[in-house]
């Protein structure tokens, strides 16, 4: 089939918008160019001068399933990143079972073979179940698919099963992704130790339970060669810390979440769980710490951390509700709206982060608009406002304090493989 998008508009490395026609064939970019006769394509797609963008690539959300498909399913979170923009996300692997053996992630392979409408690639744990000190079979798993290796929901709290797991990934050339939280450092923690902590009178998580396992973490990917990943940075002192290992010549790469680089601890206005996250929203100088990161490449990409719960679970207050919040469908949105038209990150930054770099870092396929090049692609409305409405949500779950909040950017179109799978409201 051929497919064509007419009258959008691609960002150029000068920062500037130009306009471009795409002439899509056989899942892939066939021809690019100003005008084609539309006689010739079975399909058109009338961009209305909006912005066309390579998929964008979200190398951290939580689909819940097998296990927890009340809360998420591999098809409803699919849906929800295709809503977002997002063509290929990367799954955690806190499930239940815990894809730890051939047969768990194999399981797990067939439902995203099943259900998935864009590109899902799944994460193997470094140990058996989680929390045990028993390393999983990397060899074994990484043959049957899986995208990386990582605990995530729990730091590896031994720093000998960490050297083990690293050494045995630089060995492969395998990548471990890690969630740094030293558990000893938590004392019931459910928010950022600050002055909103005390004001609700909530114990505080130090930004000392995240830095200082990557410091740990750090040393031992420099002793082992191995890639290290450190997932949803949200203090100062761990970008600190990276970003002296960077300069020391440690292979770390590292991302961070939309709600800490747009939200502090200072802006939780109730004691309610749409608020709580893990890492929590920590303070002014870390939010900023986050965003100056970015900018001079100590933190490389933006990653949603996705995490979906039930309404009942998470309409509660700190103490009772669980950690996370949903992201898949308005990151990029927020990013845009928030920093792209405030001047503080340009467009060409933004794709970079959130499409380029995500594939660079962990060698899947990077696209860039050229010819050849996957079909992957999004379609934004980077003119006219919209509201965040729970109401419209493809993603089972609702847990964000971003509802009502107007946006620009939403997604008019996604396509995975050259095949429309997300289409909003027309303009």
């Amino acid at each position: 089939m051929d497919l064509l998008i007419k009258n959008g508009q691609v960002i150029s490395h000068e920062n500037q918008l130009i306009p471009v026609q795409l002439w899509i064939r056989n899942k892939t970019i066939y021809a690019i160019g100003k005008v084609f006769d539309e006689q010739y394509f079975d399909q058109v797609i009338d961009a209305k001068n909006q912005l066309v963008t390579q998929g964008l690539v979200d190398v951290h959300v939580h689909l819940r399933e097998p296990g927890f498909a009340y809360k998420e399913t591999i098809q409803t979170g699919s849906q929800a990143a295709s809503r977002g923009g997002f063509t290929t996300i990367c799954a955690m692997p806190n499930l239940n079972p815990v894809p730890d053996t051939l047969e768990r992630f194999v399981q797990v392979q067939e439902i995203i073979n099943q259900d998935a409408i864009n590109h899902v690639l799944q994460y193997a744990p470094i140990t058996k179940n989680l929390r045990s000190e028993e390393l999983v079979d990397q060899v074994t798993l990484k043959k049957a698919g899986a995208f990386a290796f990582t605990n995530d929901g729990n730091g590896v709290q031994t720093a000998k099963t960490m050297y083990l797991a690293m050494k045995e990934a630089a060995e492969n050339n395998h990548t471990i992704v890690a969630h740094t939280e030293d558990e000893s450092l938590l004392f019931n923690g459910v928010m950022h130790e600050g002055q909103k902590a005390r004001e609700l009178g909530l114990p505080g998580i130090m930004s000392a339970t995240e830095s200082s396992q990557i410091a740990r973490d750090l040393l031992l990917a420099e002793q082992t060669g191995a890639h290290y990943h450190v997932c949803h940075v949200s203090s100062k002192e761990s970008v600190r810390v990276i970003r002296q290992a960077k300069d020391a010549g440690v292979h770390v790469t590292c991302e961070v979440c939309p709600h800490h680089l747009l939200l502090a601890d200072e802006d939780i206005t109730q004691n309610h769980g749409y608020w709580k996250m893990n890492p929590p929203l920590r303070a002014k100088e870390d939010q900023e710490a986050l965003i100056n990161g970015l900018l001079d490449g100590t933190i490389d990409c933006i990653a949603t951390d996705h995490a979906p719960h039930s309404f009942v679970e998470k309409n509660q207050d700190f103490l009772d509700s669980p950690f996370g919040i949903v992201g898949s469908e308005y990151a990029f949105q927020l990013i845009y709206t928030t920093f792209v038209k405030e001047g503080i990150f340009t467009l060409e930054q933004v794709i970079n982060w959130m499409a380029i770099k995500p594939a660079e870092i962990f060698g899947l396929t990077v696209n860039r608009l050229n010819i050849g090049d996957k079909a992957d692609l999004a379609i934004f409305d980077i003119e006219h406002p919209y509201t965040v409405d729970e109401k419209r949500f493809l993603s089972q779950a609702k847990n964000t304090p971003f509802i009502g909040k107007e946006l620009f950017g939403d997604t008019l179109y996604t396509l995975v493989d050259g095949k429309i799978v997300w289409q909003g409201e027309t303009l």
